[in-house]
Protein backbone atom coordinates (compact mmCIF):
# COMPACT_ATOMS: atom_id res chain seq x y z
CA UNK A 1 0.00 0.00 0.00
CA UNK A 2 2.25 2.75 0.88
CA UNK A 3 5.61 3.37 3.64
CA UNK A 4 6.40 6.33 5.62
CA UNK A 5 7.85 8.88 3.70
CA UNK A 6 9.88 11.09 5.88
CA UNK A 7 13.23 9.21 6.25
CA UNK A 8 14.67 7.56 9.56
CA UNK A 9 16.51 11.15 10.04
CA UNK A 10 13.15 13.66 8.48
CA UNK A 11 15.41 14.05 5.78
CA UNK A 12 11.71 14.96 3.29
CA UNK A 13 11.05 17.17 5.94
CA UNK A 14 14.30 19.22 5.80
CA UNK A 15 14.64 19.05 2.51
CA UNK A 16 11.13 20.51 1.04
CA UNK A 17 11.54 23.17 4.24
CA UNK A 18 14.86 24.37 3.12
CA UNK A 19 13.46 24.68 -0.79
CA UNK A 20 10.75 26.60 0.75
CA UNK A 21 13.06 28.78 2.44
CA UNK A 22 15.58 29.05 -0.56
CA UNK A 23 18.25 27.13 1.35
CA UNK A 24 17.62 24.28 -0.94
CA UNK A 25 17.57 23.95 -4.53
CA UNK A 26 14.23 21.91 -6.96
CA UNK A 27 16.99 19.21 -8.49
CA UNK A 28 18.66 18.95 -4.70
CA UNK A 29 15.02 18.33 -3.13
CA UNK A 30 14.55 15.82 -5.99
CA UNK A 31 17.40 13.78 -5.61
CA UNK A 32 16.58 13.54 -2.03
CA UNK A 33 13.41 12.49 -2.68
CA UNK A 34 14.65 9.89 -4.92
CA UNK A 35 16.81 7.96 -2.19
CA UNK A 36 14.57 7.99 -0.03
CA UNK A 37 12.27 6.10 -2.30
CA UNK A 38 15.15 3.94 -3.09
CA UNK A 39 15.73 3.25 0.39
CA UNK A 40 12.39 2.65 1.67
CA UNK A 41 11.78 0.02 -1.61
CA UNK A 42 15.04 -1.58 -1.16
CA UNK A 43 14.14 -1.97 2.53
CA UNK A 44 10.67 -3.59 1.38
CA UNK A 45 12.51 -5.99 -0.97
CA UNK A 46 14.84 -6.90 2.13
CA UNK A 47 12.02 -7.42 3.99
CA UNK A 48 10.43 -10.05 1.49
CA UNK A 49 8.10 -7.65 -0.09
CA UNK A 50 7.04 -9.32 -3.75
CA UNK A 51 5.90 -6.54 -4.93
CA UNK A 52 7.24 -2.83 -3.86
CA UNK A 53 4.54 0.24 -4.18
CA UNK A 54 5.76 3.05 -6.20
CA UNK A 55 3.40 6.13 -6.97
CA UNK A 56 2.58 6.28 -3.06
CA UNK A 57 5.30 8.70 -2.19
CA UNK A 58 4.76 12.22 -2.30
CA UNK A 59 6.65 15.91 -1.17
CA UNK A 60 2.92 17.03 0.13
CA UNK A 61 -0.15 15.09 -0.05
CA UNK A 62 -1.20 11.82 -2.50
CA UNK A 63 -4.59 13.88 -3.36
CA UNK A 64 -2.84 16.78 -4.15
CA UNK A 65 -0.29 14.56 -6.42
CA UNK A 66 -3.66 12.74 -8.01
CA UNK A 67 -5.40 16.18 -9.14
CA UNK A 68 -2.36 16.95 -11.02
CA UNK A 69 -2.51 13.77 -12.57
CA UNK A 70 -5.47 14.04 -13.63
CA UNK A 71 -4.93 18.29 -14.28
CA UNK A 72 -7.78 18.80 -11.88
CA UNK A 73 -5.88 22.28 -11.01
CA UNK A 74 -7.73 24.98 -9.75
CA UNK A 75 -8.21 28.88 -12.05
CA UNK A 76 -6.00 30.62 -9.26
CA UNK A 77 -3.54 28.52 -9.32
CA UNK A 78 -3.23 27.59 -13.20
CA UNK A 79 -0.59 30.10 -13.99
CA UNK A 80 1.48 29.47 -10.95
CA UNK A 81 1.76 26.23 -12.08
CA UNK A 82 2.07 26.96 -15.51
CA UNK A 83 5.47 28.93 -14.85
CA UNK A 84 6.81 26.39 -12.45
CA UNK A 85 5.48 23.45 -11.51
CA UNK A 86 6.72 22.69 -8.18
CA UNK A 87 6.23 26.04 -6.95
CA UNK A 88 3.20 25.92 -8.09
CA UNK A 89 2.54 22.57 -6.64
CA UNK A 90 3.49 23.88 -3.47
CA UNK A 91 1.51 27.18 -3.57
CA UNK A 92 -1.62 24.67 -4.00
CA UNK A 93 -0.50 23.24 -0.40
CA UNK A 94 0.70 26.03 1.35
CA UNK A 95 -0.94 29.22 -0.57
CA UNK A 96 0.98 32.57 -1.68
CA UNK A 97 0.63 36.13 -0.53
CA UNK A 98 -1.92 36.41 -3.05
CA UNK A 99 -3.60 33.36 -3.36
CA UNK A 100 -5.50 30.61 -1.17
CA UNK A 101 -4.45 26.96 -0.94
CA UNK A 102 -6.53 24.11 -1.11
CA UNK A 103 -8.73 23.24 1.82
CA UNK A 104 -6.71 20.41 3.97
CA UNK A 105 -8.79 17.42 6.05
CA UNK A 106 -8.23 14.48 7.74
CA UNK A 107 -7.80 11.14 5.42
CA UNK A 108 -11.12 9.78 6.97
CA UNK A 109 -10.26 8.86 10.73
CA UNK A 110 -6.63 8.94 10.76
CA UNK A 111 -4.64 12.06 11.75
CA UNK A 112 -3.37 12.52 8.20
CA UNK A 113 -4.49 15.30 6.33
CA UNK A 114 -5.24 15.45 2.58
CA UNK A 115 -5.58 18.57 0.23
CA UNK A 116 -9.68 18.73 -0.93
CA UNK A 117 -9.91 18.94 -4.80
CA UNK A 118 -12.07 21.71 -6.15
CA UNK A 119 -14.35 20.71 -8.60
CA UNK A 120 -16.87 21.72 -10.73
CA UNK A 121 -19.22 21.91 -13.50
CA UNK A 122 -16.73 22.95 -16.09
CA UNK A 123 -13.76 21.44 -14.60
CA UNK A 124 -12.26 19.49 -17.44
CA UNK A 125 -9.43 16.53 -16.64
CA UNK A 126 -6.10 15.83 -18.80
CA UNK A 127 -3.89 12.94 -18.00
CA UNK A 128 -0.43 13.57 -16.95
CA UNK A 129 1.08 10.20 -15.77
CA UNK A 130 4.75 11.63 -15.37
CA UNK A 131 5.25 11.01 -11.81
CA UNK A 132 3.50 7.93 -11.44
CA UNK A 133 5.69 6.68 -14.65
CA UNK A 134 8.94 8.25 -13.50
CA UNK A 135 8.66 6.63 -10.30
CA UNK A 136 7.51 2.78 -11.77
CA UNK A 137 10.96 2.88 -14.06
CA UNK A 138 12.50 3.71 -10.72
CA UNK A 139 11.69 0.73 -9.04
CA UNK A 140 12.07 -1.28 -12.13
CA UNK A 141 15.65 0.01 -12.67
CA UNK A 142 16.68 -1.24 -9.20
CA UNK A 143 15.41 -4.73 -10.47
CA UNK A 144 12.31 -4.89 -8.32
CA UNK A 145 8.99 -5.85 -9.03
CA UNK A 146 7.18 -2.61 -8.82
CA UNK A 147 2.95 -2.39 -8.33
CA UNK A 148 1.94 1.06 -8.84
CA UNK A 149 -0.72 2.80 -6.49
CA UNK A 150 -3.83 5.61 -7.18
CA UNK A 151 -6.07 7.16 -5.50
CA UNK A 152 -9.03 5.70 -7.36
CA UNK A 153 -12.00 7.75 -9.75
CA UNK A 154 -14.97 6.98 -7.21
CA UNK A 155 -13.03 7.91 -3.99
CA UNK A 156 -11.05 10.93 -5.71
CA UNK A 157 -14.31 12.84 -6.51
CA UNK A 158 -16.10 11.39 -3.48
CA UNK A 159 -13.43 13.69 -1.63
CA UNK A 160 -13.93 16.86 -3.75
CA UNK A 161 -15.81 19.45 -2.52
CA UNK A 162 -17.20 21.81 -4.77
CA UNK A 163 -14.94 24.63 -6.30
CA UNK A 164 -16.08 28.51 -5.14
CA UNK A 165 -19.02 29.85 -7.05
CA UNK A 166 -20.42 26.54 -7.74
CA UNK A 167 -24.07 26.53 -7.77
CA UNK A 168 -25.35 24.71 -4.77
CA UNK A 169 -26.25 21.19 -5.45
CA UNK A 170 -23.54 20.22 -7.86
CA UNK A 171 -22.22 16.85 -6.81
CA UNK A 172 -18.21 16.22 -7.97
CA UNK A 173 -19.73 12.42 -8.93
CA UNK A 174 -21.22 13.87 -11.50
CA UNK A 175 -18.13 14.41 -13.19
CA UNK A 176 -16.99 10.40 -13.09
CA UNK A 177 -18.29 9.74 -17.26
CA UNK A 178 -15.47 13.01 -17.79
CA UNK A 179 -12.64 11.39 -15.29
CA UNK A 180 -12.82 7.63 -16.68
CA UNK A 181 -10.68 8.35 -19.85
CA UNK A 182 -8.19 10.12 -17.95
CA UNK A 183 -7.97 7.19 -15.44
CA UNK A 184 -7.67 4.96 -18.91
CA UNK A 185 -4.45 6.80 -20.08
CA UNK A 186 -2.75 6.57 -17.22
CA UNK A 187 -3.54 2.61 -17.13
CA UNK A 188 -2.40 2.63 -20.40
CA UNK A 189 0.98 4.61 -19.90
CA UNK A 190 1.70 2.55 -16.88
CA UNK A 191 1.12 -0.65 -18.29
CA UNK A 192 3.58 0.66 -21.13
CA UNK A 193 6.28 1.54 -18.87
CA UNK A 194 6.27 -1.89 -17.56
CA UNK A 195 3.60 -2.56 -14.58
CA UNK A 196 1.93 -5.66 -14.23
CA UNK A 197 -0.35 -4.50 -11.73
CA UNK A 198 -1.56 -1.06 -10.79
CA UNK A 199 -3.83 -0.74 -7.35
CA UNK A 200 -6.42 1.67 -7.26
CA UNK A 201 -7.44 2.99 -3.43
CA UNK A 202 -10.74 3.30 -3.05
CA UNK A 203 -11.72 3.65 0.69
CA UNK A 204 -14.20 5.99 0.07
CA UNK A 205 -16.13 2.42 -0.17
CA UNK A 206 -15.89 1.52 3.79
CA UNK A 207 -18.13 4.51 4.41
CA UNK A 208 -22.11 4.45 3.82
CA UNK A 209 -22.89 4.85 0.40
CA UNK A 210 -26.29 5.55 -1.69
CA UNK A 211 -27.53 3.16 -3.96
CA UNK A 212 -26.75 6.04 -6.81
CA UNK A 213 -23.20 6.04 -5.67
CA UNK A 214 -22.51 2.21 -5.31
CA UNK A 215 -23.96 2.27 -8.80
CA UNK A 216 -21.20 5.18 -9.94
CA UNK A 217 -18.49 2.72 -8.46
CA UNK A 218 -19.66 -0.56 -10.53
CA UNK A 219 -20.04 2.09 -13.76
CA UNK A 220 -16.59 3.17 -12.79
CA UNK A 221 -14.73 -0.45 -12.93
CA UNK A 222 -16.72 -2.21 -15.41
CA UNK A 223 -15.42 0.62 -18.03
CA UNK A 224 -11.97 0.13 -16.43
CA UNK A 225 -12.07 -3.37 -16.19
CA UNK A 226 -13.23 -3.50 -20.27
CA UNK A 227 -10.11 -1.74 -21.25
CA UNK A 228 -8.11 -3.68 -23.48
CA UNK A 229 -4.97 -1.61 -23.07
CA UNK A 230 -4.50 -1.91 -19.35
CA UNK A 231 -2.56 -3.83 -16.65
CA UNK A 232 -4.21 -5.98 -14.15
CA UNK A 233 -6.45 -4.12 -11.98
CA UNK A 234 -6.10 -4.47 -7.83
CA UNK A 235 -9.02 -2.55 -6.32
CA UNK A 236 -8.30 -1.70 -2.95
CA UNK A 237 -10.26 -0.58 0.42
CA UNK A 238 -9.45 0.15 4.08
CA UNK A 239 -10.15 1.16 7.79
CA UNK A 240 -13.30 -0.31 7.39
CA UNK A 241 -15.53 -2.87 6.29
CA UNK A 242 -16.80 -2.62 2.46
CA UNK A 243 -20.31 -3.87 3.10
CA UNK A 244 -22.47 -3.30 0.18
CA UNK A 245 -19.63 -2.29 -1.91
CA UNK A 246 -17.80 -5.93 -1.29
CA UNK A 247 -20.41 -7.33 -3.60
CA UNK A 248 -19.96 -4.63 -6.40
CA UNK A 249 -16.54 -5.03 -6.37
CA UNK A 250 -16.36 -9.00 -6.37
CA UNK A 251 -18.46 -8.70 -9.48
CA UNK A 252 -16.85 -6.06 -10.87
CA UNK A 253 -14.36 -7.17 -13.86
CA UNK A 254 -11.00 -6.74 -12.32
CA UNK A 255 -8.45 -8.92 -11.67
CA UNK A 256 -7.98 -8.68 -7.83
CA UNK A 257 -8.90 -7.15 -4.25
CA UNK A 258 -7.17 -5.72 -1.64
CA UNK A 259 -9.43 -5.91 1.67
CA UNK A 260 -8.96 -4.75 5.09
CA UNK A 261 -9.45 -7.95 8.07
CA UNK A 262 -8.05 -6.09 11.22
CA UNK A 263 -10.50 -4.85 13.79
CA UNK A 264 -14.06 -3.64 12.93
CA UNK A 265 -13.02 -4.74 9.01
CA UNK A 266 -13.04 -8.41 10.57
CA UNK A 267 -16.36 -8.63 9.21
CA UNK A 268 -15.25 -8.41 5.60
CA UNK A 269 -14.55 -12.13 6.40
CA UNK A 270 -17.95 -13.50 6.37
CA UNK A 271 -19.17 -11.05 3.98
CA UNK A 272 -16.62 -12.10 1.61
CA UNK A 273 -17.44 -16.10 2.65
CA UNK A 274 -21.07 -15.29 1.68
CA UNK A 275 -20.50 -13.36 -1.25
CA UNK A 276 -18.78 -16.48 -2.63
CA UNK A 277 -15.36 -15.85 -2.47
CA UNK A 278 -13.32 -14.16 -5.24
CA UNK A 279 -12.84 -17.18 -7.89
CA UNK A 280 -10.01 -16.89 -10.03
CA UNK A 281 -9.27 -13.63 -8.39
CA UNK A 282 -6.59 -12.54 -6.25
CA UNK A 283 -6.47 -11.03 -2.62
CA UNK A 284 -4.35 -9.32 -1.04
CA UNK A 285 -5.16 -9.85 2.36
CA UNK A 286 -4.79 -7.05 5.09
CA UNK A 287 -4.28 -9.03 7.89
CA UNK A 288 -1.41 -6.66 9.49
CA UNK A 289 -2.89 -3.32 11.39
CA UNK A 290 -1.36 -0.50 9.54
CA UNK A 291 -2.69 2.34 11.58
CA UNK A 292 -1.44 1.11 15.29
CA UNK A 293 1.78 0.80 16.59
CA UNK A 294 1.38 -2.40 18.49
CA UNK A 295 2.95 -5.85 17.98
CA UNK A 296 0.27 -8.17 16.14
CA UNK A 297 -1.23 -11.07 16.87
CA UNK A 298 0.49 -13.67 14.04
CA UNK A 299 -1.23 -16.73 15.18
CA UNK A 300 -4.66 -15.06 14.75
CA UNK A 301 -3.86 -13.48 11.02
CA UNK A 302 -2.90 -16.99 10.01
CA UNK A 303 -6.04 -18.51 10.96
CA UNK A 304 -7.55 -15.57 9.15
CA UNK A 305 -5.81 -16.67 6.11
CA UNK A 306 -6.00 -20.14 6.53
CA UNK A 307 -9.76 -19.38 6.13
CA UNK A 308 -8.94 -17.06 2.93
CA UNK A 309 -7.07 -19.30 1.37
CA UNK A 310 -10.31 -21.29 0.21
CA UNK A 311 -11.92 -18.28 -0.85
CA UNK A 312 -9.49 -16.88 -3.65
CA UNK A 313 -7.47 -18.29 -6.13
CA UNK A 314 -4.60 -16.45 -5.00
CA UNK A 315 -3.97 -14.80 -1.28
CA UNK A 316 -1.39 -12.43 -0.53
CA UNK A 317 -0.47 -11.31 2.84
CA UNK A 318 -0.54 -7.39 3.10
CA UNK A 319 -1.26 -4.37 6.09
CA UNK A 320 -4.37 -3.42 6.64
CA UNK A 321 -3.93 0.02 4.70
CA UNK A 322 -0.91 2.25 3.75
CA UNK A 323 2.63 2.06 6.38
CA UNK A 324 2.58 5.70 6.07
CA UNK A 325 0.37 5.96 9.16
CA UNK A 326 2.97 4.32 11.82
CA UNK A 327 6.44 5.64 12.58
CA UNK A 328 9.35 3.82 10.70
CA UNK A 329 11.43 2.03 13.22
CA UNK A 330 10.42 1.33 16.59
CA UNK A 331 14.54 -0.04 17.01
CA UNK A 332 15.55 3.66 16.61
CA UNK A 333 13.28 4.47 19.97
CA UNK A 334 15.42 5.62 22.83
CA UNK A 335 14.45 6.26 26.29
CA UNK A 336 11.82 3.52 26.16
CA UNK A 337 11.16 1.00 28.93
CA UNK A 338 12.55 -1.99 27.16
CA UNK A 339 9.30 -3.81 28.14
CA UNK A 340 7.35 -1.34 25.90
CA UNK A 341 9.27 -1.08 22.98
CA UNK A 342 9.18 -5.40 23.05
CA UNK A 343 5.38 -4.20 22.06
CA UNK A 344 5.79 -1.81 19.75
CA UNK A 345 5.64 -2.72 15.31
CA UNK A 346 6.41 0.59 13.40
CA UNK A 347 6.71 -0.18 9.71
CA UNK A 348 10.00 -1.97 9.80
CA UNK A 349 8.38 -4.20 12.40
CA UNK A 350 5.27 -5.03 10.60
CA UNK A 351 7.05 -5.96 7.35
CA UNK A 352 8.93 -8.19 9.74
CA UNK A 353 5.37 -9.67 10.48
CA UNK A 354 4.45 -9.88 7.03
CA UNK A 355 7.43 -11.64 5.96
CA UNK A 356 6.40 -14.07 9.10
CA UNK A 357 3.07 -14.94 7.62
CA UNK A 358 4.09 -15.40 4.24
CA UNK A 359 6.51 -18.12 5.05
CA UNK A 360 4.52 -19.64 7.30
CA UNK A 361 1.98 -20.05 4.59
CA UNK A 362 4.18 -21.51 2.24
CA UNK A 363 6.69 -22.98 4.54
CA UNK A 364 4.63 -23.98 7.79
CA UNK A 365 4.43 -23.29 10.93
CA UNK A 366 7.53 -24.92 11.74
CA UNK A 367 9.49 -23.02 9.64
CA UNK A 368 8.60 -20.17 11.95
CA UNK A 369 8.41 -21.47 15.39
CA UNK A 370 10.83 -19.24 16.81
CA UNK A 371 9.02 -16.27 15.82
CA UNK A 372 5.23 -17.24 16.43
CA UNK A 373 6.96 -18.08 20.22
CA UNK A 374 8.23 -14.82 20.84
CA UNK A 375 5.34 -12.86 19.29
CA UNK A 376 3.18 -15.32 22.15
CA UNK A 377 5.50 -13.82 24.62
CA UNK A 378 5.27 -10.50 23.60
CA UNK A 379 1.43 -10.27 23.38
CA UNK A 380 1.24 -12.13 27.18
CA UNK A 381 3.78 -9.69 28.21
CA UNK A 382 1.47 -6.68 27.44
CA UNK A 383 -1.32 -8.23 28.57
CA UNK A 384 -0.40 -9.68 32.47
CA UNK A 385 2.03 -6.12 32.80
CA UNK A 386 0.91 -3.79 35.27
CA UNK A 387 1.72 -0.94 33.02
CA UNK A 388 -1.25 -1.88 30.64
CA UNK A 389 -3.41 -3.54 33.84
CA UNK A 390 -3.60 -1.14 37.00
CA UNK A 391 -5.58 -3.42 39.92
CA UNK A 392 -5.92 0.40 41.32
CA UNK A 393 -7.93 1.21 38.04
CA UNK A 394 -9.55 -1.98 37.99
CA UNK A 395 -10.80 -2.01 41.75
CA UNK A 396 -12.48 1.53 41.12
CA UNK A 397 -14.00 0.66 37.90
CA UNK A 398 -15.36 -2.44 39.75
CA UNK A 399 -16.52 -0.23 42.77
CA UNK A 400 -18.86 1.82 40.30
CA UNK A 401 -22.87 1.97 40.71
CA UNK A 402 -25.79 2.92 38.76
CA UNK A 403 -25.66 5.95 41.21
CA UNK A 404 -22.47 7.20 39.87
CA UNK A 405 -24.10 8.25 36.75
CA UNK A 406 -26.40 10.70 38.50
CA UNK A 407 -25.21 14.08 39.06
CA UNK A 408 -26.33 14.52 43.04
CA UNK A 409 -27.40 18.36 41.88
CA UNK A 410 -29.90 19.53 39.29
CA UNK A 411 -29.00 20.99 36.51
CA UNK A 412 -30.26 24.09 37.55
CA UNK A 413 -28.53 24.53 40.62
CA UNK A 414 -24.77 23.09 38.90
CA UNK A 415 -25.64 25.96 36.41
CA UNK A 416 -25.85 28.47 38.65
CA UNK A 417 -22.51 27.39 40.69
CA UNK A 418 -21.02 27.31 37.73
CA UNK A 419 -21.55 30.86 36.54
CA UNK A 420 -21.09 32.35 39.96
CA UNK A 421 -17.48 30.93 40.36
CA UNK A 422 -16.40 31.50 36.65
CA UNK A 423 -17.81 35.10 36.19
CA UNK A 424 -17.93 34.52 32.72
CA UNK A 425 -18.92 37.12 30.08
CA UNK A 426 -22.39 36.07 28.10
CA UNK A 427 -20.45 35.17 24.74
CA UNK A 428 -16.82 34.09 26.57
CA UNK A 429 -14.21 34.17 23.86
CA UNK A 430 -11.26 31.94 23.57
CA UNK A 431 -8.43 30.78 20.84
CA UNK A 432 -8.60 27.43 19.09
CA UNK A 433 -5.51 25.64 18.00
CA UNK A 434 -1.66 26.42 19.08
CA UNK A 435 0.24 29.75 18.55
CA UNK A 436 3.28 28.95 16.00
CA UNK A 437 6.48 28.12 17.07
CA UNK A 438 9.28 31.06 17.06
CA UNK A 439 12.28 31.55 16.26
CA UNK A 440 13.22 32.07 20.52
CA UNK A 441 11.83 28.41 20.95
CA UNK A 442 13.13 26.76 18.43
CA UNK A 443 16.66 28.13 19.02
CA UNK A 444 15.84 26.73 22.87
CA UNK A 445 15.15 23.10 21.40
CA UNK A 446 18.17 23.08 19.15
CA UNK A 447 20.44 24.23 22.05
CA UNK A 448 18.73 21.18 24.38
CA UNK A 449 19.46 18.78 21.66
CA UNK A 450 23.04 20.28 21.40
CA UNK A 451 23.40 19.65 24.92
CA UNK A 452 24.01 23.88 25.27
CA UNK A 453 21.15 23.97 27.51
CA UNK A 454 19.85 21.66 30.06
CA UNK A 455 16.61 20.52 30.60
CA UNK A 456 15.46 22.48 33.60
CA UNK A 457 16.72 25.74 30.86
CA UNK A 458 14.84 24.42 28.51
CA UNK A 459 11.44 23.75 30.34
CA UNK A 460 12.23 27.37 32.27
CA UNK A 461 12.19 29.11 28.74
CA UNK A 462 9.11 27.34 27.59
CA UNK A 463 7.21 27.83 30.64
CA UNK A 464 8.13 31.72 30.16
CA UNK A 465 6.74 31.48 26.66
CA UNK A 466 3.60 29.89 27.81
CA UNK A 467 2.94 32.44 30.32
CA UNK A 468 3.87 35.62 27.93
CA UNK A 469 1.31 33.51 25.18
CA UNK A 470 -1.65 33.61 28.03
CA UNK A 471 -1.24 37.23 28.97
CA UNK A 472 -1.75 37.86 25.53
CA UNK A 473 -4.49 36.81 25.25
CA UNK A 474 -5.61 37.87 29.05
Amino acid sequence: YGYPRQGPDRELKKAVEGYWRGRVDAARLQDTARGLRAAAWRQLASDGADEVPTGDFSLYDHVLDTSVMVGAIPARHRAAVAADALDGYFAMARGTRDVAPLEMTKWFDTNYHYLVPELGPDTGFTADSAKQVGELREALALGLRARPVLVGPVTYLLLAKAAPGTEDGFAPLSLLDRLLPVYEEVLADLRAAGAEWVQLDEPALVQDRTPAELAAAERAYAYLGGRADRPKLLVASYFDRLGEALLVLAKAPVDGLALDFTGAASANLDALAAAGGLPGKRLVAGVVDGRNIWTGDLERALATLGTLLGLADRVDVSASCSLLHVPLDAAREKDVDPQVKSWFAFARQKTAELATLAKALTHGTDAVAAVLAANRAALASRAASPLTHDPAVRARTAAVTDADARRPSPYRERAAAQRAHLALPPLPTTTIGSFPQTGAIRAARADLRAGRLDTAGYEKRIEEEIRQVVSFQE
